[in-house]
């Protein structure tokens, strides 16, 4: 294990770089009406190659979706990469992975949209940049739940971002994410929560074998411009979908 996770160290280094050059080539120069989309295929383009890091293979189900809002459970900084290597999209994370080492740069590169939900004027702010990217036809992902867990159950749903979808005829869509890996627990390998640290808990997962994903779309019909009601209608849409018998394939 340990020269497995020397060798992929090392991998995921020159990834990192790959990444900072595609970003100066492609995205950093975009002009302003098409930087959102720019650095959308950037992340896909570069999810992609550093999921090849961890052998990761996965298992995809349902419409993937394309624009419009899209609400997703979150159990780790991996959801990111996942669901950007199969559709372009701007996310939507909480202030403090901004602070995070290397992960909050580039995150910050991708176009990620910041919100502070402790303070009601970064929240409105934030409604308005998503508002914004939704305009523009950009998939937007929100992780309702607010934080990432372990995956046991869905935590609830926090409303407060969900205003410009609530009031407007954005397309909603689903996703349900599942982990698995080989030789241990993914609760605790892959999903980052409680009182883990970000580089142990990523140097731990390097030297797993391989990691398996398991991503459920599914569509969703708004009934309601009230965001408490659209917050529980999507909690259960999507514990709904988490709770499908698997894919096979």
């Amino acid at each position: 294990m340990i020269f497995r996770v020397a060798g992929r160290s090392c991998w995921f280094v020159a990834e990192v770089s790959w990444a900072v050059l595609d970003y100066l080539l492609r995205a950093a120069f975009a002009p302003p009406a098409a930087k959102r989309a720019a650095r959308a295929a950037w992340l896909s383009r570069a999810s992609r190659r550093h999921l090849r890091i961890f052998n990761y293979s996965a298992t995809i189900s349902g419409p993937i979706p394309q624009r419009g809002l899209l609400v997703s459970n979150h159990l780790s900084y991996l959801d990111i990469l996942v669901i950007a290597t199969i559709t372009p999209a701007v996310f939507v994370s909480k202030a403090e992975v901004r602070q995070w080492p290397l992960f909050g740069w580039l995150a910050a590169l991708a176009g990620t949209v910041f919100v502070n939900r402790e303070r009601r004027t970064q929240v409105g702010k934030t409604n308005f940049e998503i508002e914004q990217a939704l305009a523009e036809n950009t998939l937007v992902t929100l992780f309702p739940e607010g934080t990432s867990s372990n995956g046991k159950q869905l935590l609830p749903f926090k409303t407060s971002l969900l205003e410009p979808v609530a009031q407007n005829t954005h397309n909603i869509a689903l996703c349900s994410l599942h982990y698995e890996v080989p030789d241990g627990d993914a609760s605790n390998d892959v999903c980052y929560w409680g009182d883990h640290t970000f580089f142990p808990h990523l140097v731990h997962l390097i030297g797993k074998r391989s990691i398996h994903a398991d991503i459920r779309f599914g569509k969703f019909k708004k009934d309601t411009t009230d965001r408490k009601e659209l917050a529980r209608q999507l909690y259960d849409a999507v514990a709904a979908l988490k709770h499908e018998p698997a894919a096979v394939g």
